[in-house]
């Protein structure tokens, strides 16, 4: 199995900066995909950012320009610099990764426990 853990979330003023980060953890597996989702009450989740093998990235467009995504790829793990961060980006933000341990046949998704975000106005 791969257990992802975040960190880094907490309570901001408009306009501050938060880094969230998230290592992938467990018995030889390979990543191919890690990414940060997110959720508030009464809604599904939503994609922020995501980040493949190659370094191609993908933004949600609330927060192009605002968010960056990056990755360790010898360390498995993801971070996600937000800045000028807006009372609209308060929410519990998700790690994900598309992996496989090498006993599977085929890649699926794990999930962080999550982490909130607060941004006060």
């Amino acid at each position: 199995q791969v257990q992802l853990a975040e960190s880094g979330g907490g309570l901001v003023h408009t306009g501050g900066s938060l880094r969230l980060s998230c290592v992938a953890s467990g018995s030889r597996f390979q990543v191919y995909r890690m990414g940060w989702y997110r959720q508030t009450p009464g809604k599904g989740r939503e994609l922020v950012a995501h980040i493949s093998n190659n370094g191609e990235t993908n933004y949600a467009d609330s927060v192009k320009g605002r968010f960056t995504i990056s990755r360790n790829y010898a360390e498995n793990t993801v971070h996600l610099q937000m800045n000028s961060l807006k009372p609209e980006d308060t929410a519990v933000y998700y790690c994900k990764a598309l992996a496989m341990p090498i006993t599977h046949l085929t890649p699926r998704d794990y999930w962080g426990q999550g982490t909130q975000v607060t941004v006060s106005s």
